[in-house]
């Protein structure tokens, strides 16, 4: 059986993904540089036959080529990305390099591969700042961040590869995902993850502004299970999907 590559792997939705796709009997190839991610988070996987981990960056262009080409995967996960909008604020060329040249480096590599499933993590930062809720994939974009507009684009290009070469493109505008493995001392940590952490340790949460905000909270495991979805379902169209609760 082709295996499924999934970048990022080590990372708090990657290394979730990785675990779902061995659970279901899929070998994996997981990419990671540890620039983030955590051996910790493979521990599981790494006791699977069915699990091979690269170390790899994916702004290395002739490495991810070799990778994939050697693979011959049947789909691509693409989690690996710079993830911190403030991160985006204070290093828009890392922000650029890695979110957008990255996916440009995997899709191209893949392009030989038609109809290879390319399924990529965006975020709900392509939309900004919106009144209208329930926010619906018909909503017009405005990012306003280097790391919301490095999404948008980075599904631009990817969609165009699709057309062009015939890959099933597949792009995941992630909403707020919490669960396990996600880590707490993290400044773009999730609110529920904080507050997790706080009061198992008797500690008293904060909550800025009126407190009547509202966020879509989606768990890890959900997140997991519609990448694997959209990774093996052979009736999934190429487009753009909001991943979240509703």
């Amino acid at each position: 059986m082709e295996p499924i590559i999934v970048s990022g792997a080590a990372g708090f939705i990657g290394s979730h993904t990785v675990d779902r796709l061995l659970s279901q009997g899929y070998p994996v190839i997981g990419l990671d540089n540890f620039r983030t991610g955590r051996s910790e988070n493979l521990e599981q996987a790494g006791r699977s036959g069915d699990f091979t981990l690269e170390k790899l960056d994916i702004t290395d262009r002739s490495g991810v080529e070799s990778v994939i080409e050697r693979a011959r995967p049947r789909a691509i996960i693409h989690l690996a990305a710079l993830v911190s909008v403030q991160e985006s604020l204070h290093s828009p060329h890392d922000n650029f390099r890695i979110n957008l040249e990255g996916t440009h480096n995997l899709a191209c590599a893949a392009r030989s591969f038609r109809g290879l499933r390319f399924v990529m993590a965006s975020s709900a930062a392509v939309y900004g700042n919106t009144d209208r809720l329930p926010i619906t994939e018909a909503q017009e974009t405005d990012p306003i961040t280097p790391y919301g507009a490095a999404k948008l684009a980075s599904e631009n290009l990817l969609l165009a590869y699709g057309q062009s070469y015939g890959l099933r493109a597949i792009c995941y505008r992630y909403f707020n995902v919490y669960g396990p493995r996600q880590d707490p001392s993290s400044p773009y940590s999730g609110v529920i993850s904080i507050f997790q952490d706080r009061l198992s340790r008797g500690k008293p949460i904060t909550i800025f502004g009126d407190g009547k905000q509202t966020r879509d909270f989606i768990s890890v495991y959900d997140v997991a299970k519609a990448n694997v979805e959209a990774a093996i379902a052979t009736d999934f169209e190429s487009g753009r999907y909001n991943i979240c609760t509703g």
